[in-house]
């Protein structure tokens, strides 16, 4: 009897597997075969991703969606690009897609659509090697001339909110300029100062 109950449960096991991947495969194959059921199910996973800067030093502004429907969109990346180049020099540099995430999710942390004011984005070596002899906290090897930091203020936000926000993240460098009034971010190490 306990043989026979054992088998019974084994059958209904093996019978819910066949089924369950029955069901993937017919989902697979109704998804593989419509591309816009695909592409709908890929963006509900990926909501689309916002940002709004305003340039101090050039008085350029731009609000866009740099994220959309699961893959960044590349205008949208140039054009932030262009915005955060070298305001010196005029170089630009393609920016890490990785601190526009993390400027999304500072900007979520904070409560959604802020503007961030830029104070510094790309610095070409030449402009770099400039500051750092001027200034004590500009590193040599900085993550700027990687295009892989930005100096920002928060529209409405203290910048002391904002530093510890960004170190809530664990995501990349956060430093805080007090007399300046400005935060750093980079997409390197988790470290802050």
């Amino acid at each position: 009897m306990m043989k026979k109950e054992m088998s019974s449960s084994t059958e209904i096991l093996s019978s819910r597997r066949l089924f369950l991947k029955g069901a993937a495969c017919v989902a697979a194959t109704t998804i593989i075969g419509n591309p816009g059921i695909a592409q709908a199910a890929k963006g509900s996973f990926y909501p689309s991703r916002k940002l709004a800067f305003h340039n101090l030093h050039t008085e350029e502004k731009l609000s866009l969606t740099y994220f959309d429907h699961g893959h960044y969109v590349s205008d949208a990346v140039h054009d932030l690009s262009y915005l955060l180049r070298d305001h010196r020099s005029g170089d630009m540099h393609a920016m890490d897609p990785e601190l526009f995430n993390l400027l999304d999710d500072l900007q979520a942390s904070l409560g959604g659509n802020k503007t961030f004011q830029v104070i510094s984005g790309y610095r070409s070596p030449a402009t770099n090697k400039m500051l750092s002899k001027t200034s004590s906290g500009v590193a040599k090897k900085s993550f700027h001339m990687q295009g892989k930091a930005i100096d920002i203020r928060v529209v409405g936000v203290d910048s002391r909110k904002v530093q510890k926000a960004a170190i809530s993240l664990a995501r990349g460098g956060v430093g805080y300029y007090r007399h300046s009034d400005f935060v750093h971010l980079d997409t390197g190490n988790v470290r802050s100062w």
